[in-house]
C-alpha cells in the first residue's frame, strides 16, 4: 500500500524510544519507593539522552529534561510518600516547617532556569549527587554535623537550599534531604521516608515554574508546554505507578548499610554520566 513503508520506518524509529521510556518509568517508580526520591536522578539523564536522539537542540535539551522529570515526579512522589507514611516513618512536623521555604527555593530555581546555561544544570547535578554518593559509600563515619536537628531558623535555610537545588536538578529533593538529615544523625530509613514527602512539596510548584521558564523558547518540541514534554510524561508515568510500591517494600526490608550502599552507588553512576558530558 502506498505510504506504508514510511509508516513502518517511523514505527521502527519510535519503537526503541517507547521501550526506553517504559523501562525508564519502571526504574523511576522503583527507585522513588526504594530511595525516597522522586526518580529524577534517573529520569533526567534518560530524558536528556532521549531528546538528543530525537534532535532537540542543545540550548533547551537539559532544561527540557529537568522540567519533564519534575512533572513525572508529581505522581511518583505522591504514591511513594503515601506508602512511606503508612509505615509511620515520615517526619511530618519537619515537612510542615519546610513547606514555605522549600516552595520559595523551588520558584527561585525556576527563575534561574529561564536564563541559565545548560552547563549550570549539569554542574549542580554532579556536585550534589557526587557529594551524597561519597558520603553514603563512606558509611557516614565522620560525616556528621551533630546528633539531632537544629532549630527552626537553620532548618528553614536547609529547606530553601533544598528547594533551589532540587528545582535546578529536576529531582524531588530526596537525595538532598537524605544528605541533610543523615548529617544530623537521623536514621537512613527515616531520612528516605521524609525525602519521599519532600517530593510532594517540590514537584508541582517546580513543574509550573518550568512551564513558565520555557514559555516561548525556540527549539522545543510541539508537545511541550514550556520546558515540559507531555508526550514523554504520558509514556513514562504508567509504569512508574506500577513499581513504586515494590521499591517501598524493599526499602523497609534492607539493612541500613545495604540501603546506604545501594543509594550511594546509584548516585555515583548518575553524577559520572553528567561529569563525562561536562568534560
Amino acid at each position: 500500500m502506498p505510504g506504508s513503508e514510511p509508516l513502518v520506518d517511523i514505527f521502527f524509529d519510535v519503537l526503541p524510544l517507547l521501550i526506553a521510556l517504559l523501562v525508564a518509568g519502571t526504574l523511576i517508580g522503583f527507585l522513588a519507593g526504594l530511595f525516597g526520591i522522586g526518580g529524577g536522578a534517573i529520569s533526567v539523564p534518560v530524558f536528556y539522552q532521549l531528546f538528543y536522539v530525537i534532535h532537540i537542540s542543545d540550548e533547551v535539551r537539559m532544561p527540557l529534561a529537568v522540567g519533564t522529570s519534575l512533572a513525572v515526579i508529581i505522581p511518583t512522589s505522591l504514591m511513594s510518600a503515601r506508602a512511606h507514611f503508612r509505615r509511620g516513618t515520615v517526619d511530618m512536623d519537619l515537612l510542615r516547617l519546610w513547606a514555605a521555604p522549600v516552595i520559595g527555593g523551588v520558584l527561585a530555581g525556576a527563575l534561574v532556569a529561564r536564563y541559565a546555561e545548560p552547563w549550570i544544570f549539569k554542574t549542580v547535578f554532579v556536585g550534589v549527587a557526587g557529594l551524597n554518593a561519597v558520603k553514603l559509600l563512606a558509611g557516614g563515619e565522620g560525616w556528621r554535623i551533630r546528633d539531632g536537628l537544629p532549630g527552626p531558623g537553620p532548618l528553614r535555610i536547609y529547606g530553601l537550599i533544598t528547594g533551589l537545588l532540587s528545582s535546578l536538578m529536576g529531582i524531588g529533593g530526596g537525595a538532598i534531604t537524605n544528605l541533610i538529615l543523615t548529617l544530623h544523625g537521623v536514621s537512613i530509613h527515616r531520612a528516605v521516608s521524609t525525602g519521599a514527602g519532600m517530593g510532594v512539596l517540590i514537584a508541582l510548584p517546580a513543574t509550573l515554574g518550568y512551564v513558565f521558564a520555557g514559555w516561548g523558547k525556540p527549539g522545543l518540541p510541539m508537545d511541550a508546554t514550556g520546558y515540559v514534554s507531555w508526550l514523554t510524561f504520558a509514556a513514562t508515568v504508567p509504569t512508574t505507578l506500577l513499581t513504586t510500591r515494590l521499591g517501598v517494600a524493599l526499602a523497609h526490608r534492607l539493612s541500613r548499610r545495604a540501603l546506604e550502599t545501594a543509594f550511594g552507588l546509584f548516585l555515583l553512576f548518575v553524577s559520572a554520566r553528567f561529569l563525562w558530558d561536562l568534560l
